[in-house]
This record gives structure tokens, sequence and C-alpha cells, in this order.
């Protein structure tokens, strides 16, 4: 009752500031139910988990909602990992694709689709990198990386390498946008470690093997490809101005998000254990590197942390992109404040989340307004590396329960884990995180990965009285995802921005249909469209809530 009335009290405070959209002084108890079985989402990770303890099994997969076959409802695709040679008995694993049947239920066409790789598999992005109208699958792994065409049918085929986007590093996590404003989307793709089974190393605390730190490898350099329109790319790293000594940037994260509000897709990548970047566009093609001057390459207390995965959102409706990124235990996860010029602040002891995000050790991550009150609130899937974490810090634990903060008003938070049902209780070794409404109810839902063991699908049963509305967007001239594009709805003193984006949190992709929770508003002033080719329209608002809304580029 206590940490109820501070609550209360704080959003009081933060009313008189005129940022608050709805009526927060009632909170709404959160409630997420794991129903990956009951939905017939049959998943199991498996690392290959051996006594020789390669670095490559602590990364676990990423995964992610798409709509593949067109017909308005999230569909989920996985990526599992696979066996190393020490793997005993010998396993093989391979992603799989679900459908989603539109009753709460998924079944698995994999097989039927072609999407089933079996390669040591860890990212995935989606994209319709050819305008075709379909949305097609990027996957990053231990070795080539892969990418699926979508045929229409229900079919896709592999074409990374004739795309020439089938790198053969240790790729991580990809994000897609149209860095140039031509129509056709680009993929950056994010490269951990110069590892091999080969050049394995052995690593010991006080005589306890442990899986390795990163600074035991080299990094390996990451890749921007530039999409030349004709379903291939052609990598532009250094030409764009994004190439970095590969000893730097051992990337774990990546987002495309307007930083400046100009217009374009500037970039945010996490590094593990060394300088994370920022790279605003330029316009012109190039991009320029201002990590170190917009307070975003390390945290607070000025050192490089363990970056792995980010997530961006507008939380005071300045229309300006807040950045959260998570980072290894006994450490803070870092809230970078954007000023509205693109000039960034790690405010994560002032947002309330340094305390509780210190022991965790925190990868994938997801803004989303769970109760639709119009604050977009914050989930963290943590889970360690080391599987032996008690035997080196009796502090530390191998698994871990995941968090879910309510966002009181200005970027402050509450951790209310405890109220969001059992799952919040449970113990996971999670991983890869996204976000979205699986069954079209307008309650945002959570798909997590957990490493060497099932998914889980957290649907949100939250009883909240608030209303919704959530936007699809399809580009002309654009893209047609629109990935870039940009909505600004207000309703009286209320503001927010969300941005469609392809890649975010760790390895993965959330739904990308823009999503607002409008608390007790009975009507909206304003809403616009800004597109990623540059143009901006205006839309005439809804008098009816609680729908999905289609709105195509004019």
């Amino acid at each position: 009752m206590g940490a109820l009335l501070v609550e209360i009290c704080l959003i009081a405070v933060l009313s008189l500031k005129g940022q608050v959209f709805s009526s927060i002084d009632h909170p709404v108890a959160p409630v997420f139910i794991e129903v990956s079985q009951e939905a017939k989402l049959s998943f199991f990770h498996v690392n290959g988990a051996s006594p020789q303890k390669y670095i490559v099994e602590t990364v676990g997969s990423g995964a992610g909602f798409l709509d593949y076959d067109n017909d308005g409802w999230m569909d989920v695709y996985l990526v599992n990992g696979g066996p190393t040679p020490a793997t005993v008995p010998a396993v093989s694993a391979a992603n799989q694709l679900f459908r989603n049947n539109r009753d709460g239920t998924f079944t698995e066409v994999t097989e039927k689709a072609g999407v089933g790789d079996t390669s040591y598999g860890v990212g995935c992005a989606f994209a319709d990198y050819d305008n075709d109208g379909y949305v097609d699958i990027f996957v990053t792994n231990l070795g080539p990386n892969l990418l699926y065409h979508n045929n229409g049918d229900g079919t896709f085929t592999e074409m990374a390498s004739k795309a020439g986007v089938g790198d053969r590093l240790w790729g991580t996590s990809a994000a897609f946008a149209d860095y140039d404003r031509d129509g056709n989307l680009d993929l950056y793709v994010c490269n951990y470690l110069q590892f091999s089974f080969a050049g394995h190393r052995r690593c010991y605390v006080r005589d306890v093997p442990i899986y390795c730190y990163p600074h035991s490898y080299e990094g390996a350099p990451n890749a921007l490809y530039r999409n030349n329109g004709d379903g291939t790319f052609v990598e532009v790293t250094a030409i764009a101005g994004v190439r970095e000594d590969p000893q730097y940037s051992k990337s774990l994260g990546v987002i495309w998000l307007d930083m400046d509000g100009d217009g374009d897709a500037d970039l945010y990548v996490a590094n593990d254990t060394t300088a994370n970047y920022l790279f605003e566009n330029k316009g012109d093609g190039t991009f320029e590197d201002l990590s170190l001057v917009s307070g975003t390459a390390f945290s607070g207390a000025g050192v490089p942390q363990a970056g792995m995965g980010i997530d961006a959102t507008d939380l005071d409706g300045n229309g300006s992109f807040d950045i959260f990124v998570t980072n290894f235990s006994l450490q803070h996860n870092a809230l970078y404040w954007n000023d509205g010029s693109g000039i960034f602040s790690d405010r994560i002891l002032e947002s309330n989340l340094a305390g509780p995000g210190f022991l965790p050790l925190a990868f994938g991550t997801n803004f989303l307004d769970y109760d639709n009150d119009g604050l977009v609130d914050l989930f963290v899937a943590n889970g360690h590396v080391f599987d032996n974490a008690e035997m080196i810090n009796p502090s530390l634990q191998h698994a871990q329960s995941n968090q879910l903060f309510r966002h009181l008003g200005q970027g402050r938070f509450l951790e209310i884990s405890s109220q969001a049902g059992a799952y919040f209780s449970r113990k996971n070794v999670s991983r890869g995180s996204a976000a979205g409404d699986f069954n079209n109810d307008g309650k945002l839902d959570l798909l997590v990965t957990n490493k060497n063991d099932r998914a889980d699908l957290l649907e949100n049963r939250t009883a909240s009285p608030y209303q919704w509305l959530k936007f699809k967007l399809e580009g002309a001239d654009c893209n047609r995802d629109a990935v870039g594009a940009k909505i600004t709805l207000t309703a009286g003193a209320y503001r927010l921005t969300q941005e469609v984006r392809a890649g975010s949190s760790y390895l993965s992709q959330s739904d990308q249909r823009l999503h607002f929770g409008l608390g007790e508003r009975t009507r909206i002033d304003t809403i616009q469209v800004s597109w990623p080719c540059g143009k901006t329209q205006n839309i005439v608002p809804p008098q009816e809530f609680n729908r999905i809304i289609h709105l195509k580029e004019e």
C-alpha cells in the first residue's frame, strides 16, 4: 500500500507539468499469462551447451512478430541455435515459422514455407526489401546469414548470396531502414566477435571454468548494405562513414531512429564492453559519428558498459526518442534522455530503474503501453551468461526473473513485476523479446526466447478500462512497409510520437503497427503522419476508438 501511495503522489506532481495523458491516479494492475502451450507455439531453443563452454552458447536467439501472409494477424518467427562440436548427444535445431489461426492459436508452417534453416541461428529482422507487398525474413547466424524472399504464396526462397548479404561472420542483431530516402529499405547487420570453434579459448575465475568475457576475442566489423532497388544490396559501410575499428565493435543491439527530428534515419548500436555508437545521418548518404558528443557512448559515470538490447520511445511528449539500453549484471542499464536536439544524458538513476536493474543481466527490452493509459511502460528480459554464476558471485543467479515497469510519467518508473502474474516470479534465462498484439484485442503481448528452453508467449489480459488505436502504415513512393514513418497524436495537453521500425530489442523485431493508448480521452485533436521520404500527411481523427486503422501514403 505504501508503494502505491508513493506512486500516486509522484503522478500528482508530474501531472502539473501538463504531460500526463490519462487519469493514472488509478493505476491498472497488469496481468500477463504465459500461453505458449495453449496457443500451440511449440518451440525449444537449443544452444549446444557443453563442458567446453563455447562463448556462442551464451547469446541465445531472437524472435519476432510479422504478418507474412497479409491477413492482418501477427504470425511468429523463432530463431534456433544448434549443436556445437562438443554437444553430446548430437542434436539438430531449426528455426520455426508459426501462422496465426486468428483464434488465439498458431499452426507451424516451417516446412511448407521453407524457412527452417538448421545453421547456428542468432537473430532476425523482417521487412519488404523489394516492395512487392510481402514481408521478407533476414536471419543472422554464426556463419552465413540468410535472406528469405517471400514469394507471396506462403513459401519463401533463400536469396542471401544472390542479394549480396550472406556475411559469414558471427551476426547478431539486424535492422532495416531507408537511410538514403530512395524508397528502398537498406540493412545494417551487427557482428559480434572473431570466433570459431577451432579458435575457442578456455577461461577461469579462481579455477572455476566460465564462459569467456568478450575481451578474450577480437571484435568483428559490422556491415551496412544499401539496397540497389533490384533485389540486391551493396556493402557501403566505409563509404557511408559507419565503419569503426573492429576491435571496438562487439555489437549485439541495433536500432534505426530519427534521433534529431530532421526526418532521416540515424543509427544507434549497443556494443559489449566497448563504447556504443551513434551515427547521425547527414542526408547525403553519409553519417557522422556523434557517439561521444551526444552522450550515448558511455554510462552516466563515463564508462563503457556491456550493451545488449535497445529500444527507443518518446517518454515525455517532446517528439524526440529516448533510448534504453540493457547491460550486464552489476551494471546499471542506461536510459539516454533526448533533449530534442540529439544530445542525451543518462537518467537511469532519476528514472528509478537503476536499483532494480543492478543485479540482473538484461538482454531483450521493449517499450509498450500495457494498460493503454497513454504512458509507455517497459519490459526487460533477464538471464545470466554464466551457468555457474552463483559460484562466481553468490549474489548472482543464472536464471533470473524478467521485469515489468510502469511508467509514472516524465521518464520515472516503478517496478510492478510482482503484480503482473505468476510468470514474473519464474526464473528464466531469457534473451530475445518482442512486443505485439497477436490476438488483435488492442493489448500488447510479449514474445520471449529463453536459452536452452521453450519460448514464452505472454498474453496481456490486463483489465484496462482505457481505449486505444493502432495504425498500420503503407508506403507508396516511400518504402512499402513505411519503416521510418512517424505518427504524432495530440489530445489536449497530451502529445505522443511513435515510429515504425524493423528491428530492435535484442536479436528481435516487434509488431510494426503503431499502438497508442488513449486513457480516458474521448477525443483526439490531431494525427500527423511524417513519411520517411519527406511528406507530411494530416489524418482526420476517428470518432470511434479501439480499432486498427490502415493508412496509405498519399
